[in-house]
């Protein structure tokens, strides 16, 4: 990953994190988004899966 694209991920998570509410269920979608875009940021996927975020059903 070059270093334009891990900045247009923090940049993404970013603009998310600032529309997060507080409330739990309104937060659901923004907050699976952020996790998507962290796990891409820092090259993890679910342990025993070569399918990323089967393991944690995201």
């Amino acid at each position: 990953m070059t270093e334009q694209q891990k900045q247009a991920l923090e940049e993404a998570i970013a603009s998310l994190k600032s529309q997060l509410t507080g409330d739990m269920f309104a937060d659901m979608e923004v907050r699976d988004q952020i996790h998507n875009l962290e796990m891409q940021l820092k090259g993890v996927k679910p342990m025993d899966s070569h399918f990323d975020c089967i393991g944690c059903g995201s």
